[in-house]
């Protein structure tokens, strides 16, 4: 264990012994601008954003600790989020990239790898991590406050959402951000369901499944954890679900199968007793068969501990009075099918069927519809992560996860500490009248900017094909708005405070392929420039579009597609180092692609060739105009292009006229030529 742990155990005893001091709890009413529910990774993050931009807010939390939920699980106390400290880079925002617990601040400092520099780090580590950064960034968090009841009411200033707690204290809000996160276990009803044990309660010493035959009930991260720490002990672990298991390798889902997890895939497959089925979970029941009668002697017979057989329901004899705690011979499934892959007992079934959002403390006046997606088991939101029927009431972390649930990383911290900050930004347009946060560029200087993103930032590469940058064309400029939430572009002017002009506008998405291959056989990459629409890892691709898409065009968009068909399309081929930075393959498609969209020549020029052309042409290229035309030549030496690799190129803010050369081109460029081949075949 890490030797600071010790240390900041005792920290989180003596700093969470007191709660946040709040001097407006007046007649058992507290009233705040924000009220964010839940002290777990997605409301400290949300309450840095609050705190930084100097809101009225609290943090309401039932337990006496932040990230109370990973105090117990996951059950086996090992986290699955890589916690990657060496990457070769000294910038922040790449190694985000592989830090995938750590959430974002000012500080450089507050991450994970203070806490623990395991690569896996434990449990343990995570909720003393969160009390580090909730106590350093001095958020305002109330403990021991156990929200049980939420309702709305209309009031002269609009509606107003009223928590109660424990004590029957209310607290009202103009706007609920609501980080609980996921914390019921989900269930499956069928016939003896009560014989079965839930994962929030199984014993996890090893030592207890001794020789015994296990059954264990779903195929996550959670059912496969289970898994591996009884391998060793148990004599045989079979596995059901309605679903073959998904390997997240596969299907680029951190939610599915982590190889860290998949011992037992071993010996499956190697066929060393343990094993994996499917079949419908509502179509099973579980019975017990119990011995009667007495023995020759006329003593009574020694009762054993009960074994719980897998049977279908259809077998079962008169279903609506089984209670599942019986069953006669001929209802089990070997008495029909011999050779049934369950046919033996077992000594005990587990389910870990994974979480639900808790919807029961909701009245019907603030209560979030249940999503259509992963089996109703979270709230249906906007693509802005309001409710689709609760306006004002934002669903922050693993909750929002229906979002883009089993497409994106929503569900997991290194995902939804983007998807926050974007909510944040929503807010802050909302309710405040501040645009999203943009940078206003030279159309020069577009080029090495986007260079820069896809080869650092994290938001869209985490959040691929959710969250993306929208560069809006002004002619010779154009502003950059970073991470906004792609599937409501067509929201996007009201929603960021900036408007799309007639020159149109790009949208950056990171994406995998959409074919279906084998991702560890040969052929699984592209590496031709000329077929990067082929790419099947993870790559860049920009939409053109000369106006924003409607609602119809986002739900008629083609399948698979993360967005409406575009006027052009760019696909940066994949790369395996994931560097797009190669002067032929990457930057030479790129610049033509954006020559394209803006309709100018965006090469680099040295002052002698900007002097010819603006003998020969009456309107020379863009970058000679706001160069070499406004006495700011490019010199020879190309060590003054070169930037640092963990930095990237950085645009120049400056004012049109002022002196000093444009650092917007690295010496790539030249490097590839300067005469390219004009006719780059664009995807339309």
């Amino acid at each position: 264990m890490d030797p600071n742990l010790p240390y900041l155990t005792l920290l989180i005893l003596i700093g969470c012994t007191q709660c946040f001091p709040d001097d407006r709890q007046q007649n058992g009413t507290g009233r705040y601008d924000y009220c964010v529910l839940g002290a777990g990774p997605s409301g400290l993050q949300m309450g840095y954003f609050l705190s930084r931009a100097k809101r009225d807010y609290v943090i309401l939390e039932r337990n006496s600790g932040p990230g109370s939920f990973f105090n117990k699980y996951p059950r086996h106390r090992k986290l699955i989020s890589i916690n990657k400290i060496y990457t070769g880079s000294q910038n922040r925002e790449f190694n985000m990239r592989h830090d995938w617990n750590s959430l974002l601040s000012d500080r450089p400092d507050l991450l994970l790898k203070r806490v623990s520099r395991d690569f896996f780090p434990p449990a343990d580590a995570f909720p003393l991590y969160l009390s580090m950064f909730e106590k350093e960034l001095g958020l305002r968090v109330r403990y021991g406050v156990d929200i049980g009841r939420i309702g709305a009411v209309r009031s002269p200033e609009g509606k107003r959402y009223i928590l109660t707690d424990q004590h029957e204290l209310d607290y009202k809000c103009r706007v609920l951000l609501v980080a609980s996160g996921l914390w019921v276990p989900q269930r499956a009803e069928f016939v003896g369901s009560d014989l079965v044990e839930g994962y929030e309660s199984i014993s996890t010493d090893p030592e207890d499944y001794k020789d015994q035959a296990v059954l264990i009930l779903g195929k996550g991260n959670s059912a496969f954890e289970t898994a591996q720490s009884i391998l060793g002990r148990a004599k045989l672990v079979h596995m059901l679900s309605s679903n073959p298991v998904r390997l997240a390798w596969q299907t680029h889902y951190v939610g599915d199968l982590r190889a860290v997890n998949n011992d037992l895939l071993d010996t499956y497959q190697l066929k060393s007793l343990d094993g994996l089925a499917e079949i419908p979970l509502d179509k099973i029941a579980i019975t017990q068969l119990k011995e009667q009668g007495r023995s020759r002697s006329g003593a009574k017979k020694k009762v054993k501990k009960p074994k719980f057989y897998v049977t279908l329901k259809k077998y079962l004899q008169q279903q609506e009075e089984k209670n599942g705690s019986d069953a006669a011979g001929e209802e089990t499934l070997e008495y029909h099918l011999d050779n049934f892959s369950m046919r033996k007992p077992y000594d005990r079934v587990i389910s870990c069927l994974g979480f639900r959002f808790n919807f029961s403390i909701f009245e019907s006046s603030a209560r979030p519809q249940n999503s259509d997606n992963a089996k109703g088991r979270l709230p249906r939101l906007t693509a802005w992560y309001e409710g689709e029927n609760t306006a004002g009431l934002f669903v922050l972390g693993t909750a929002a996860h229906s979002r883009d649930y089993r497409s994106s990383a929503g569900g997991f911290v290194h995902g939804f500490r983007y998807t926050v900050r974007s909510v944040h930004r929503v807010l802050e347009q909302r309710y405040h009248g501040n645009p999203w946060q943009s940078t206003e560029l030279s159309t020069t200087q577009l080029q090495s900017w986007i260079l820069k993103r896809i080869n650092e930032a994290s938001g869209p590469y985490q959040m691929f094909e959710v969250l993306g940058d929208v560069i809006l064309l002004r002619g010779s400029r154009c502003e950059y708005v970073e991470e906004f939430t792609l599937q409501a572009l067509p929201q996007f002017s009201s929603l960021s405070g900036h408007e799309v002009s007639h020159h149109g506008l790009i949208v950056l998405v990171m994406q995998y392929g959409k074919n279906k291959v084998d991702y560890l056989g040969r052929g699984r990459a592209d590496t031709e420039w000329t077929t990067a629409w082929k790419s099947n890892f993870l790559h860049p691709v920009l939409y053109y579009y000369d106006k924003l898409p409607t609602d119809e065009e986002m739900k008629l968009r083609p399948s698979g597609w993360t967005l409406p068909r575009p006027k052009a399309i760019h696909h940066m081929v994949e790369d395996f180092l994931t560097e797009w930075g190669t002067p032929i393959s990457h930057i030479q498609p790129l610049r033509r692609f954006l020559e394209h969209c803006v309709q100018t020549d965006l090469r680099a020029f040295y002052a002698e060739s900007c002097f010819r052309l603006s003998l020969a042409h009456r309107k020379p290229p863009l970058f000679c105009q706001k160069g070499y035309l406004k006495r700011q030549g490019v010199a020879r030496n190309s060590r003054l292009w070169q930037r640092d690799r963990g930095g990237g190129p950085r645009p120049t803010e400056r004012e049109e006229g002022t002196s000093g050369e444009d650092p917007a081109f690295p010496s790539y460029l030249a490097q590839a030529g300067a005469s390219f081949p004009a006719g780059l075949k664009l995807d339309f």
